[in-house]
């Protein structure tokens, strides 16, 4: 309920959709041109005028199809010291270092957060031409052809696997995984590894290509909230690595900590 009114689910997943395809079309004309005008942000992350310009597309969209629902995106620190129960959370270009690096793996990422839980998300590869998003009834699915605003292709139902623990698929991130994430997927029986930027770990584990995605570094809310509203939607699970209990957001600078993104059936191994 937003200001006593039910919620929209269906124009949600419209709007979501289609700003994701507009900030990725932002992305993607600066991708393929040539000045990417890398900056680095105060706490020395990398900002690009893609960055920017996505943020600029997908905030206004937001704002003004959802003008009761609090919004907080990377790009305007002023959102960030605000909170509320439910929130609409974006990163507009999330894997900004593998789109500096050309390789591809990075996203646009759109989510609503209810009483904690990342209920709606979508995640667009545009490089990748993948589309992953939770239907109106907060279902999975990833839709295929070209991807148009206003313009719906075929979608299928994605599913978590049914997870071997005697011959795991991980997978970890491209340009954060280290020597502490390795010691500790060394603890399962792995059949196969895999690494991925940005928000696609998420939806390779919500699709079954991969079963386990650990992560031992430092990520804020906005990184996480779309994919783990997508795995959650395909029969998945994201738990702190501390304590395994389930990672809520909304909290204190929206900052994560530790945690574990799993099909349900992975024997966890405690950190």
């Amino acid at each position: 309920m937003i200001g006593g009114r039910a919620l929209d689910f269906e124009k949600m997943v419209t709007v979501f959709r289609d700003l994701a395809l507009a900030g990725g079309e932002r992305i993607m004309e600066i991708y393929q041109g040539g000045d990417m005008d890398v900056r680095a942000k105060a706490d020395e992350s990398p900002v690009t005028a893609a960055d920017e310009a996505a943020d600029r597309v997908i905030s206004q969209g937001l704002r003004a199809a959802f003008p009761d629902i609090l919004l907080v995106t990377e790009e305007q620190a002023a959102t960030h010291g605000h909170s509320a129960r439910d929130f609409i959370i974006v990163d507009p270009l999330d894997g900004t270092k593998e789109f500096i690096k050309r390789r591809g793996d990075f996203t646009v990422n759109i989510a609503y957060v209810q009483n904690g839980v990342p209920v709606r998300g979508v995640v667009y590869a545009p490089a990748r031409g993948r589309l992953f998003y939770t239907d109106a009834l907060g279902r999975s699915v990833e839709e295929t052809g070209d991807h148009r605003t206003g313009r719906p292709g075929k979608t299928h139902p994605i599913s978590v696997s049914d997870p071997d623990n005697d011959a795991l698929i991980v997978v970890a991130s491209k340009s954060h995984r280290d020597q502490a994430t390795d010691d500790y997927i060394a603890r399962y029986k792995v059949k196969d590894s895999r690494a991925a930027g940005s928000s696609l770990k998420f939806c390779l584990v919500a699709t079954g290509e991969a079963d386990l995605y650990p992560r031992l570094g430092r990520t804020m809310e906005w990184d996480t909230a779309a994919g783990d509203a997508v795995l959650r939607g395909a029969g998945g699970r994201v738990v702190r690595f501390d304590d395994h209990a389930p990672l809520t957001y909304g909290k204190p600078g929206y900052e994560n900590p530790f945690f574990i993104a799993y099909a349900p059936g992975v024997e966890l191994h405690k950190g």
